[in-house]
């Protein structure tokens, strides 16, 4: 018997890795011989570069950048064996690497992502991937483009030293003469799962601003100056970055990424599917076992459950989704190549318990749902 594990993190409780070494687990207790392959998924958040490394192999390279703050800290990308650099923002501009009382997206910057880019290319990478979920910054990545060498000069033609949320709105011209000539041999890809503006009522200030600290008043104050930054460097680049869909992700991070090297913004599962060669996994498997930490009307739209589910409905493979919880309008998953959905609890339980014993629930229910297929083969 075949069997291909490939869930998501449960967030708050176990690691993608984690869950699907549980799943495992219960899959050898239930057939002690069967071929297990292990691929820990994500969605370009918090934990991509572990879960990519696992699953195709390559190791973590530290490289000291700056934090959003911009103080010096240890952070990381990983390189895979076949030399592709998998970097997440999150480890350079997250929001988990400041203090509640310190976020601040005004003066906040993606400095430290553009400083791992720079690495992942000096080290002679020619293929990127850039998670961009959870940042703490709204500076529409004008850090970043400034570590890879872009500089921002102000209506006085003096060049802008700090790339931040309040920068922004100073640009009046952009000089992209030093930028790294190895952008242009490189191609990236960057995870993005919303389709969130730049600017406006759904872009990144009013939808993701308040998390990280900004009030109603400094939302206006931080859109208009991201609206003014894409209004420069769509008459000094003649690149529109304001109304495509996934701009306003990570702060902006997006717009700056399509406006300043050669991205593609690609939503976070399909990378990592195509990244892991999923399909030529799976089409040898008997079951397929994916999940994640709530599984709802959300999930269909890019999220892994969903991801896997496309590429086994194509094989014909039956998956099984494991979920911490599942919700009112999951079942939509049926349609997408989810097979069977299941929550791991199994009795009523509150959620510190389930969050305590999600390995041995994930363990038990894989167990279960092993010996049920096996007994049909």
């Amino acid at each position: 018997m075949r069997v291909l594990i490939a869930p998501d993190s449960f967030k708050g409780c176990l690691s993608a890795i984690e869950v699907a070494e549980a799943i495992e687990r219960g899959v050898k207790l239930a057939v002690p011989d069967a071929v297990v392959d292990k691929v820990p998924m994500a969605d370009g958040g918090e934990g991509t570069v572990d879960a990519l490394l696992v699953a195709i192999g390559g190791k973590k390279v530290p490289v000291m950048v700056l934090d959003p703050l911009g103080r010096e800290t240890e952070s990381f990308y990983g390189i895979a064996e076949d030399g592709t650099a998998i970097i997440e923002m999150a480890a350079a501009s997250g929001l988990p690497m400041i203090k509640t009382e310190e976020r601040d997206p005004l003066h906040a910057t993606t400095y430290g992502t553009g400083q791992l880019i720079r690495a992942a290319l000096e080290a002679g990478s020619k293929h990127i991937i850039i998670g961009i979920g959870g940042s703490a910054t709204n500076d529409g990545g004008m850090g970043m483009a400034q570590a890879l060498g872009v500089k921002f000069l102000d209506a006085n033609g003096n060049e802008i030293k700090t790339g931040d949320g309040a920068s922004t709105a100073r640009v009046e011209d952009i000089d992209v003469s030093g930028v790294m000539s190895e952008l242009a041999d490189c191609v990236i890809d960057v995870a993005c799962d919303v389709t969130n503006p730049l600017c406006g009522d759904t872009g990144a200030s009013a939808v993701f601003g308040p998390q990280k600290g900004a009030t109603p008043e400094l939302i206006a104050q931080l859109d208009a100056g991201l609206a003014h930054y894409a209004g420069v460097i769509a008459r000094k680049l003649g690149r529109n970055v304001i109304d495509v869909p996934g701009a306003g992700a990570a702060g902006g991070l997006g717009a700056g990424l399509l406006a300043f090297t050669p991205a593609k913004l690609r939503p976070g599962c399909d990378i990592v599917i195509e990244a892991t060669r999923m399909k030529e996994r799976m089409a040898a498997c008997d079951l397929v076992f994916t999940g994640e930490g709530q599984t709802d009307f959300q999930t269909i739209y890019g999220k892994v459950p969903a991801g896997i589910g496309g590429v086994a409905k194509d094989l014909n493979v039956p998956v099984v989704c494991l979920s911490g919880a599942v919700r009112s309008g999951s079942e939509n998953l049926y349609d997408a190549g989810i097979t069977a959905l299941m929550s791991i609890t199994t009795r009523p339980m509150a959620l510190a318990e389930s969050l305590k014993r999600a390995a041995t629930l994930l363990e038990r229910n894989a167990r279960a749902i092993t010996r049920l297929v096996a007994f049909k083969k």
